[in-house]
């Protein structure tokens, strides 16, 4: 079983070096995914880990232009370095999304060339943009003109049938070339644009890291960012060797958000304290009742919280009075220290799921994800 010291947090006993670039601002990165990275989770993660770099869900440049910039951009400062993602197409509504996300304070803009959804590609932005590379070199350009932090973009290695290396180095040939960018995250399948749900095109369409390697290799002067099904923090440790520029992960972050406690110290330094779970819940509790004082209601910040006990006795009976009470009481701290209550212990060691994601290469367990507070 990989354990964290009972005492003193003492280094990792299956550590083994840090591999790539741990210089690298991209090295750890959380993906943007709707629903799930918002404020809250971020806050939560941060708790976890000082190294990851953290993202928001996308918003859209029309979303900024025309609503609500405070709902969608306020954050908290313990969140840096945090990125903003931003879905749009026309030059000038990125450049004045960007400059509004830079003044706000975020330390990255990034262009969403990754999402299929139907209602991202009505809007002419998203995967789609990926037949365009010209238009996204001028998105990209016009972005770079108006902000002085990073821009970089998150695409796939391809859509439909354009699912070629030829057509993926030709795209990222061009937006290099002519956009300026230097920074790429790739999720490492193509995107189907008809027929597949945003679900299945992260599943169904095969994994080809391949291609990250070999435009890593063909293009040694960019950062390249893997992301695509990164489960355990071993895997993690033998993709950076290949691809140093950094690794991003999505879903493992939020099926079981309990193992980002252990990103700092083995992928960035071996030295770090682990933090304990007892010490992540009280940093969390305390932002919980400003953000409660302040009027954010309960079940949204009950939702990063969900999986933190996964694998442990409890951890059903938690999650069920998390679902159950939340919505009811949306003003009462005390939700979240009646279902603390039903966790014997905050701090063990005893998960099957925490040693697989930090030491175990074999199948990953069963994860249940509560999605009441979607």
């Amino acid at each position: 079983m990989y354990k964290e010291s009972e005492q003193k947090n003492s280094a990792n006993p299956h550590k083994t070096l840090p591999s790539g670039d741990i210089t690298s601002p991209w090295r750890f990165c959380i993906a943007p995914m709707l629903d799930w990275t918002d404020r809250h989770y971020r806050y939560l993660a941060r708790l976890m880990t000082r190294n990851a770099r953290l993202y928001t869900e996308m918003v859209t440049t029309g979303a900024l232009l025309h609503g609500d910039v405070s709902r969608h951009l306020s954050f908290n400062a313990a969140e840096h370095p945090v990125a903003l993602q931003l879905g749009g197409s026309d030059p000038s509504d990125l450049a004045a999304a960007a400059v509004l996300g830079a003044q706000w304070g975020y330390d990255e803009i990034n262009l969403n060339v990754g999402c299929p959804s139907d209602r991202v590609q009505n809007g002419s932005f998203g995967a789609c943009l990926m037949a365009t590379p010209e238009v996204v070199a001028d998105g990209v350009r016009a972005m770079q003109a108006s902000v002085d932090v990073p821009v970089t973009v998150k695409t796939r290695v391809g859509i439909d049938r354009s699912d070629t290396f030829e057509a993926f180095a030709r795209f990222i040939d061009i937006v290099a070339g002519q956009g300026g960018c230097e920074v790429f995250i790739i999720h490492a399948r193509k995107a189907w644009l008809d027929g597949l749900s945003p679900k299945e095109n992260r599943e169904i369409p095969p994994l080809r890291r391949d291609f990250v390697y070999r435009i890593q290799d063909a293009y040694p002067e960019l950062t390249f960012v893997l992301n695509g099904k990164l489960e355990t923090i071993p895997e993690m440790q033998a993709e950076l060797a290949r691809v140093p520029g950094g690794i991003m992960v999505g879903r493992a972050a939020y099926q079981h958000i309990d193992w980002l406690r252990f990103v700092d110290q083995m992928l960035f330094d071996h030295s770090a304290p682990i933090p304990t779970r007892s010490a992540v819940v009280q940093g969390y509790r305390a932002y919980m009742l400003q953000a409660l004082e302040s009027g954010t209601p309960m079940p949204p910040l009950l939702k990063p919280l969900l999986t933190l006990f996964n694998g442990l006795p409890g951890a059903r009976a938690f999650r069920r009075h998390l679902s159950e009470q939340g919505p009811k009481r949306k003003t009462d701290i005390h939700v979240l220290d009646e279902a603390l209550a039903l966790i014997p212990d905050l701090d063990a060691f005893d998960s099957t799921e925490l040693e697989w994601r930090c030491a175990s290469p074999h199948t990953a367990p069963h994860t249940e994800v509560d999605q009441k507070f979607g």
